[in-house]
């Protein structure tokens, strides 16, 4: 069983990606959470509007009984260290899916990165009715989503594919199948065995838990300010069991329970960190146990790696554990940058982009990644490359082509669907979103 992300691999044909239709991000969306954002031109760190998107700056909210009071005061405006931390998570995502490489699972759980900085911001705009909120997150994410199942289904259907005849399941669960298109509560169908049809559906199961996690926040957040310790540890004792085989669920209910478990400490390691519990513990203490739980993950890993290696999507409790000890030492060590301090200055505008456009970019990326490998595959015709040398040369180097390629693929995707995430949130539509606008005006602001 795998839990998210799938591998292409590198290959003159882009390999189908493993599992039924799961993939890591990944991503996504990157892929994350959203809230209301002014209208107007942007500062530099406008929050992204969908299902990566952060939430404006908001009181802290009470935190978990027995846990102390939160944090005095906060910082406002947004916090570029989680921004950062989310454009990294998509650019492994991105990463993983062409290269393949299982290291890259652990150098950086991109997907408990995400879910957790996803429940962070849950757990900020709750102090606002559940219903309101809820409203607000199902309304960004699935114009998103219904923006790309068009353009997927539509080539399906043009290409012979009927939903209701060729899933096997008849014509009233095929048509329930393809709501998923429309509201991810399941996983949507698509003809098996059609590579490209597999790489497109493989980032959806994140729409699927991200939703589900959202449906459950009000009721996970009351429980962790009363119980924070079981709260925070009931996820990976779920994991132990549904991730393990000690109890089988068959089917997608199987799938999506266990990458709620899988992902679950993540994202209430998100409550944790917006309440201020963890800033509350020893950083000692944290780091200590931190690192006692990634070694667990490395040492189940090491008992359980299957056809991918030491690949921490296809073993679900060391994906589990591995993740929570990753973001929990993160967390500790958050240093909320007003600015990308430094170097990091110069990545500015591509971060507020990717931060902008983080469910875009998840969404299509690995479609993209198959279309990418379409045009590097067409560099086996060029008169220069043939022969077995040629071959052998592009061969050797394909993959990181089809990731050169890609990027100035995912650019025109952002450039035409990625306003639909502005649509989403109510804002003025805007093209490429990455804080130029408000940077200048800011100069003239204070020039004025």
């Amino acid at each position: 069983m795998t839990t998210h992300e799938q591998a292409p691999g590198p290959g003159p044909v882009p390999a189908a990606p493993a599992g039924a239709w799961q993939a890591d991000p990944p991503p996504a969306a990157p892929v994350g959470v959203r809230e209301a954002e002014p209208q107007g031109a942007e500062p530099p760190g406008t929050a992204p509007a969908g299902v990566l998107e952060a939430d404006p700056p908001r009181s802290a909210a009470p935190g978990p009984e027995g846990a102390g009071a939160p944090p005095a005061e906060r910082r406002q405006g947004r916090d570029r260290y989680l921004d950062l931390l989310r454009s990294i998570a998509l650019v492994r995502v991105v990463a993983y899916h062409v290269f393949g490489w299982a290291w890259l699972t652990i150098l950086f759980p991109s997907m408990g990165v995400m879910f957790a900085l996803a429940g962070m911001l849950m757990a900020r705009s709750l102090d606002r009715p559940a219903r309101q909120v809820i409203m607000s997150r199902v309304r960004r994410l699935l114009p998103p989503l219904w923006a790309f199942g068009a353009v997927t289904l539509t080539v399906l259907i043009a290409g012979g594919w009927n939903p209701l005849k060729d899933t096997g399941e008849g014509a009233a669960w095929g048509l329930v199948r393809v709501l998923s298109y429309l509201v991810p509560l399941g996983a949507p169908p698509y003809p098996f065995g059609d590579d490209w049809a597999m790489q497109a559906a493989g980032p959806l199961w994140y729409l699927r838990a991200y939703l589900w996690f959202v449906l459950a926040s009000p009721l996970l957040l009351w429980a962790f300010r009363r119980v924070p310790w079981a709260v925070l540890a009931a996820p990976l004792a779920l994991t132990a069991v549904v991730g393990t085989g000690l109890v089988s669920i068959p089917g997608e209910t199987g799938e999506a329970v266990t990458d709620f478990a899988v992902y679950g400490g993540c994202w209430v390691l998100g409550f944790a960190h917006h309440d201020g519990l963890l800033k509350r513990i020893p950083r000692y203490a944290a780091v200590s146990w931190g690192f006692l739980v990634m070694a667990f993950g490395l040492w189940w890993a090491s008992g359980h790696a299957g056809a991918g290696g030491w690949n921490l999507n296809e073993i679900p409790l060391a994906q589990a554990a591995w993740s929570f000890g990753f973001v929990l030492i993160l967390l500790q060590y958050a240093p909320s940058w007003e600015r990308l301090p430094g170097r990091l200055a110069k990545w500015d505008g591509l971060v507020t982009l990717s931060n902008n456009r983080a469910v875009t970019i998840y969404l299509w990326h690995n479609l993209l990644i198959f279309v990418a490998g379409v045009v590097v595959s067409q560099g086996y015709r060029l008169p220069f490359l043939a022969g077995e040398r040629g071959d052998a040369a592009l061969d050797a180097t394909y993959s990181m082509w089809t990731f050169v390629v890609v990027w100035p693929l995912i650019a025109l995707a952002v450039l035409a669907v990625g306003w639909i995430e502005d649509v989403a949130a109510r804002r003025r539509p805007r093209l490429w979103p990455n804080g130029a606008a408000g940077n200048r005006a800011g100069r003239r602001a204070r020039r004025a």
